[in-house]
């Protein structure tokens, strides 16, 4: 083999490897962050919180750099037909699970602030594993001081999931397919050190 054939061959080895492992990681986080009823047709639902505002910085109460307390949400009324609702807070950028509840009752508008670390759920609600491994809230905790984008989304589910507490994201989503009627969400931002 040539020395021309041989560097075009490592070459062409290397720009193969480096296509596959972008596409790896590109589909490791889709599967990690964001929408847990991707490709669903919902209905909107209307989200606030007396936390912070929608776009707004993430008070450090909230956070891993002070008390931790979970965010106080409210929905508005969904749509006909709604048996429950789901909580789902994570960081996209990173796909990082901050939280997720489950099992919310159909009657349920709101979650008072610090509910997760207080026992203050709505009856029958389960909370799942955030990936520090631990089921509940875990607050906003980025590297550096640059600001992270967080969004919590609420789903109008058809169906009561009565799952247990500690489920993941994953069985999570596979439990709302074909179940959401409507989703709205709740951005907050938080950069450690720029509170």
């Amino acid at each position: 083999m040539t020395l021309r054939k041989w560097t075009w061959w490592v070459g062409g080895g290397l720009v193969v490897l480096l296509v596959f492992l972008l596409g790896f990681a590109w589909v490791y986080r889709r599967q990690r962050s964001g929408d847990i009823a991707d490709g669903q047709m919902r209905a909107a639902l209307n989200l606030s919180s007396s936390s912070f505002a929608d776009g707004g910085n993430i008070p450090n109460r909230l956070t891993c750099d002070a008390a931790g307390l979970s965010p106080e949400i409210q929905w508005s009324s969904p749509p006909a037909g709604a048996r429950s609702f789901v909580l789902v807070m994570d960081d996209p950028a990173f796909g990082f699970v901050h939280w997720l509840l489950y099992n919310i009752p159909r009657g349920a508008r709101d979650i008072p602030e610090g509910a997760s670390t207080q026992s203050a759920l709505p009856q029958g609600a389960a909370e799942g594993v955030n990936d520090t491994d631990k089921i509940g809230y875990f607050g906003p905790c980025p590297p550096g001081k640059s600001p992270h984008r967080y969004v919590i989304r609420v789903y109008a589910l058809n169906a009561s999931l009565n799952l247990p507490s500690g489920k993941t994201k994953k069985e999570l989503a596979a439990a709302v397919k074909g179940h959401v009627l409507a989703e709205g969400q709740l951005t907050g931002l938080y950069g450690r050190g720029s509170q």
